[in-house]
């Protein structure tokens, strides 16, 4: 917000909200997935525990070609952020970077994608194809899922939409706001590299370390504002909100992510479900600890998520356009 008329960071917020809530993911190529691609490549190049490298390599060495790595991943960022900021925003410059903000934004949105996602995943249950299900389920979590009956199926889906939404859609707009197109892309390019290089395996565990870390330090703050907007629009009102916010203060510590906790925990608790518990990950049952509270989550809770998540959103976008004006008075 620093870098932009506060006009520009305003209308570009809601142009890539909508270009998002409109047309979703590009159908045929995503920048994202080019990015994925070029990023793989600097992993198999770098990493000593990849395929058909050395496996002896110590921790540390590990750990810092995954820095290495990182900043090589994230090269792009930088010779574009030079590109994105403006070295005066009056007449047809305005309209361009107004154009290209929104644009970015929209590119870095994956709010309608994980609506559609979410959706794909209600259907087969509501009509009782569990291998269907557990196929779409399968798309968005990491975990295992040829043996979850229909309730883990629903847990799954309801713990990737709650996580997700602060990841691909709140998250990307606190950075927008901060310092627009800038801003969201790095944070975007960070998060993509945690969700490829972030696993706890023998492969990623201390070569993705630089990028899990960089990815917490990003998500530190928006992550606690979008446990808060959770809370405080759960469909149960009061007692809702105040289960919300009981359990994030309770259980989010318990949990292994220093910023998924908060965001799962407040809002299981907002949707009075019961989330966490075991699942099968890389082939090893793995128990994990009691999000939220209630009985254990069933179809028609997965709709309550996917609806708290789109108030949340939006939330996210009417308190930011009031927040970028404020800040500018403030400055001025």
């Amino acid at each position: 917000m620093a870098l932009y008329a506060p006009e520009i960071i305003f209308f570009a917020l809601w142009l890539g909200w909508w270009l998002d809530f409109r047309f979703g993911e590009l159908p045929f190529w995503h920048p994202l997935v080019g990015y994925g691609s070029l990023v793989s490549w600097v992993e198999r190049g770098l990493n000593p525990d990849s395929q058909l490298q050395d496996h002896s390599v110590s921790v540390a060495k590990k750990r810092f070609l995954g820095i290495l790595a990182l900043l090589l991943a994230l090269l792009p960022f930088l010779a574009l952020m030079f590109c994105l900021i403006p070295e005066m925003e009056t007449g047809y410059l305005f309209w361009v970077h107004l154009v290209l903000q929104g644009g970015v934004l929209y590119f870095a949105l994956g709010a309608k994608s994980l609506s559609q996602h979410l959706i794909q995943i209600e259907r087969p249950l509501l009509a009782g194809d569990l291998d269907r299900a557990r196929f779409y389920v399968g798309w968005i979590v990491s975990r295992d899922t040829s043996d979850m009956d229909a309730m883990r199926v629903t847990r799954a889906a309801i713990e990737s939409g709650l996580e997700n939404g602060n990841d691909s859609a709140f998250a990307a707009v606190f950075w927008f706001l901060l310092a627009g197109a800038p801003g969201v892309l790095l944070y975007r390019m960070a998060n993509t590299l945690d969700a490829m290089w972030g696993y706890k395996t023998e492969r990623f565990l201390s070569f993705g370390w630089a990028a899990a870390r960089f990815d917490d330090v990003l998500n530190l703050v928006p992550a606690r504002i979008s446990a808060l907007f959770y809370a405080l629009n759960s469909p149960y009102g009061t007692a809702g909100i105040k289960s919300g916010l009981r359990c994030w203060w309770k259980q989010s510590g318990d949990w292994e992510s220093p910023n998924a906790g908060p965001v799962m925990a407040a809002g299981a608790g907002a949707l009075k479900v019961r989330l966490g518990g075991g699942d099968t990950y890389h082939g090893h049952w793995k128990e994990r600890p009691i999000l939220g509270e209630g009985s254990p989550p069933q179809v028609k809770d997965l709709r309550a998520a996917e609806k708290l998540v789109e108030r949340v959103l939006l939330a996210w976008l009417v308190v930011g356009s009031i927040f970028v004006f404020v800040v500018d008075y403030l400055v001025s």
